[in-house]
């Protein structure tokens, strides 16, 4: 039995084969399932409000997949596919993106080192990740607060809604 992982999937720009950002996380969906990771269930697309500089909506979604990639692995794994999808270099936060894909929690608890912070820091405020997040996996705890992602997703304030 390999590690299970939930990742939170984000798109707001146009694909030039797959489309719009719904049809670019559907087509996501299937390359997550291809190759060294199994996709165990991943919950509705939903469509979310801009933060930061941005002004396109977001497509998002949350996948469950099991793998026996250690994290790091995992991590290179997605890079690698928003690479495939077109997603240029990093750092800009929060602007137009073809993929975002990030890991938010997995079944080994905490990780910490320089390039991956699990659970993803800021998870715990985000309602376009937790929303999708608790249609499949609501009963996940953080390992940090202990708290279930149903929990966390109940106590987001009513103005971070969709």
């Amino acid at each position: 039995m390999g590690t299970s992982y939930a990742i939170a999937l984000g798109s707001n720009m146009r694909h030039p084969r797959h489309g719009a950002p719904a049809r670019v996380l559907e087509a996501a969906l299937c390359a997550l399932a291809d190759g060294p990771c199994a996709l165990i269930d991943h919950s509705a697309i939903m469509h979310s409000r801009p933060i930061g500089p941005s002004l396109r909506r977001y497509a998002n979604a949350a996948a469950l997949i099991e793998t026996e990639l250690d994290p790091l692995d995992v991590l290179h794994h997605l890079k690698k596919l928003e690479g495939e999808f077109g997603r240029q270099k990093r750092g800009q936060n929060w602007r137009a993106r073809v993929l975002d894909l990030d890991i938010i929690l997995w079944s080994g608890g905490v990780w910490t080192d320089d390039q991956l912070v699990i659970p993803h820091p800021a998870f715990r405020s985000r309602a376009f990740v937790l929303n999708p997040l608790k249609q499949i996996a609501r009963d996940w705890r953080d390992p940090l607060s202990r708290r279930r992602v149903a929990h966390l997703a109940a106590l987001l304030p009513k103005s971070s809604a969709f």
